[in-house]
């Protein structure tokens, strides 16, 4: 597990990386899928998603706004589901081009509320009592969280096999190496978000 999810996050900056202003959201995501086979991936367990701009605040299963490009000042995440040797990757991280200060806020609170949420769990709380921590200390930092957002298990492909349903309903203190905590922000007045996830793991 902890290979392919070193391997995901080397794919994700390389793609993030090559995503510049101009650059439509399709072409991204095209863009991704090539740079995925080309470091090694198997095949995926859920399609990358690249959001821009305004589509940053949609969930996984919400389709983006058509033709939607890249612009000068603006905010993305890319959110990649590989599979490395058998076993499931899945990272996501948001990025800014330009120098929007809110956008920069928005990408780092999305950060710092993971790692806050992160650290809880190294606490003992189980995956309800994380999201509802998320929630609360989102509002406190002055943003959103996304409740429809909340983690899942992963494992050898496919992971539903061994575990279904999401963190955020899961009422157990999760095993480290095994579930992926997801956290979607929104600024309470903007149309722009944020997204960081990554693996739980403890030292």
């Amino acid at each position: 597990m902890l290979h392919a999810r070193e391997q995901a996050w080397v794919a994700l900056r390389d793609i993030a990386s090559r995503i510049a202003p101009g650059m439509a959201e399709a072409d991204a995501a095209t863009m991704a899928g090539e740079r995925l086979h080309a470091a090694g991936m198997q095949r995926i367990w859920h399609p990358s998603i690249i959001r821009f701009g305004a589509n940053t605040l949609k969930t996984f299963r919400q389709r983006s706004e058509p033709d939607t490009v890249l612009g000068q000042d603006d905010i993305f995440f890319v959110d990649l589901g590989p599979v490395f040797d058998g076993h499931e990757g899945d990272v996501g991280d948001t990025f800014v081009v330009g120098g929007d200060p809110v956008m920069h806020a928005c990408a780092e609170a999305a950060r710092e509320l993971f790692r806050r949420t992160a650290a809880r769990w190294h606490e003992g709380l189980d995956g309800i009592a994380l999201y509802a921590y998320a929630g609360k200390e989102a509002e406190a930092m002055g943003w959103r969280l996304n409740h429809e957002t909340k983690g899942h298990r992963v494992g050898d492909f496919p992971h539903a096999v061994h575990k279904a349903g999401s963190l955020g309903n899961h009422d157990a203190v999760p095993v480290s190496g095994l579930w992926i905590l997801e956290i979607q922000i929104a600024h309470p007045e903007r149309a722009i978000g944020a997204f960081y996830e990554d693996l739980l793991v403890r030292d």
